[in-house]
């Protein structure tokens, strides 16, 4: 579940910005470029950011 989370908001991160990219007028294949780039720091992003804190995963359910 945590690792669809994290792909699909790199995936949506991604297209973000290959959008925003095409619509300043940028070509095609540089969208492609800055978009793929903007989808592998996300995923790094976004792993950190849903991770769960440590203290939860030491403790046993009572």
């Amino acid at each position: 579940m945590r690792s669809a989370l994290v792909l699909l908001l790199a995936v949506l991160t991604g297209i973000g910005a290959g959008v925003l990219l095409r619509l300043a007028g940028s070509q095609a294949a540089e969208c492609v470029l800055y978009g793929a780039g903007a989808f592998g720091v996300a995923v790094g992003f976004f792993d950190r950011l849903v991770a769960v804190p440590a203290e939860e995963l030491s403790e046993t359910p009572s």
